[in-house]
């Protein structure tokens, strides 16, 4: 399971060459925002591959290597970032989606763009940007990865954005479930659904329910991995939950006398594997319960298709309190976590105090009037890097917390 490569057969294919009926057909594409013709001279890809190579292709993709994933601008190389967790979401995403007879290319497009809207320092980065913009519509960063691929990422000299085929804009919207007219929707994400509508109101395409679940089964057991590379975990505590004591005790009588930290990486190979495996055999049966043929049938469900069974959904939530429990909010983090918080509240009142800090370019662009002026120094600071981030606030205070850099 941790082959991030593409797999041998051809793109679009089950392991038995079918592609399911309720798979998304890149050839009934809603379309795109700005019209463009498919294929031509670069080769006959589908809609969904060239959304891929546009994301994998893009700026904003690249800086997710110096994104943090669980650690701020760690030391060890050894430790994953925000790309290479994407990476492994989307290995995990086109496991179960060829599996489904899914369309693996629009699945590990949404995988490899899932989390592109983060800024610097994960969620304590986007809470200061939360609070910064709190009188302007506030910050949201799935609300933000559509920003950036629809306006932001503007390599092409006919439109704003990669102009993504609208599966993949759905997608990367809703999913997580459809989003509720109840509430207020984040500015960002209500002003690109006027311009292109997401039907947001529905469930979105099994591929994208998949590529939700395949983030949590990859940050959940490599968080594991990390924070057990860190220090911050203990095999002891891990094993004080059942369902993963059971796994580690058939580890340990398959491979006798094997060295422990091998036996570790095999334990999280085993959770993913677990985990893969139940989302495939439970999703497959809610189809044939639901009666679903097409696409449309999936949207109009009216419920998430693809999932856990109850008993493996049980064990995942656990599994996720005792992650918040002992490393998210390990005091250590807990601690990063103010710095960063602070760091970036730090940089938003300076670039607003004295526009003149700001780089030449996105001081030219700087609106004049609000809430623009702010939005635009926001997509500032979210595009940059944890390292940018903590050289900019040297550049302008003289000196950034070293704790901030702490495996």
């Amino acid at each position: 399971m941790d082959d991030v490569l593409a797999p041998a057969e051809p793109a679009n294919m089950t392991v038995a060459g079918i592609r399911a009926r309720y798979a998304a057909d890149p050839a009934q594409t809603r379309g795109r925002e700005f019209g463009e013709v498919e294929g031509g001279v670069r080769g006959p890809r589908s809609a969904y591959q060239r959304d891929r190579d546009r994301i994998i292709h893009s700026i904003a993709f690249r800086r997710l290597k110096h994104k943090a994933q669980v650690f701020v601008a760690p030391y060890g190389d050894h430790y994953r970032t925000r790309l290479t967790h994407s990476l492994e979401v989307a290995q995990v995403g086109r496991v179960i989606a060829r599996a489904l007879g899914l369309d693996e290319d629009l699945t590990e497009a949404l995988c490899l763009a899932h989390d592109i809207g983060h800024g610097p320092f994960g969620h304590a980065g986007e809470r200061a940007l939360q609070r910064a913009l709190s009188q302007q519509g506030g910050f949201d960063h799935n609300a933000h990865t559509l920003r950036v691929l629809m306006r932001l990422e503007s390599p092409y000299c006919t439109h704003e954005g990669l102009n993504l085929s609208w599966e993949t804009l759905e997608g990367l919207a809703k999913h997580n479930g459809p989003v509720s007219s109840a509430n207020p929707l984040p500015w960002a994400l209500r002003e690109l659904d006027d311009a292109f509508p997401l039907d947001l109101g529905r469930w979105s395409s099994l591929e994208a329910q998949v590529a939700a679940l395949a983030d949590d089964i990859a940050y959940d057991n490599h968080d594991i991995e990390d924070g057990l590379r860190a220090g911050f975990l203990s095999l002891d505590q891990l094993l004080s939950m059942p369902f993963i004591a059971d796994q580690w005790d058939a580890i340990g009588r398959k491979f006798p006398g094997v060295a422990q930290d091998r036996l570790q990486r095999e334990l999280i190979r085993s959770q993913i594997g677990w985990m893969v495996t139940d989302v495939i055999e439970e999703t497959k049966g809610r189809i044939a319960q639901a009666g679903v043929e097409t696409a449309q049938d999936v949207r109009n469900a009216g419920m998430q298709l693809a999932g856990f069974s109850i008993g493996v959904a049980e064990a995942e939530r656990k599994l996720k309190s005792f992650m918040y429990e002992k490393l998210y909010y390990h005091p250590a983090q807990k601690r990063t976590a103010e710095l960063a918080d602070n760091l970036i509240a730090g940089l938003f009142a300076a670039y607003a105090g004295d526009p003149a800090l700001l780089p030449e370019d996105w001081r030219r662009a700087l609106p004049d009037a609000e809430p623009q002026r702010s939005r635009h120094i926001a997509d500032f600071i979210a595009g940059m890097t944890d390292r940018y981030a903590i050289r900019c606030h040297a550049e302008i205070f003289g000196h950034a917390p070293e704790e901030l850099s702490n495996v």
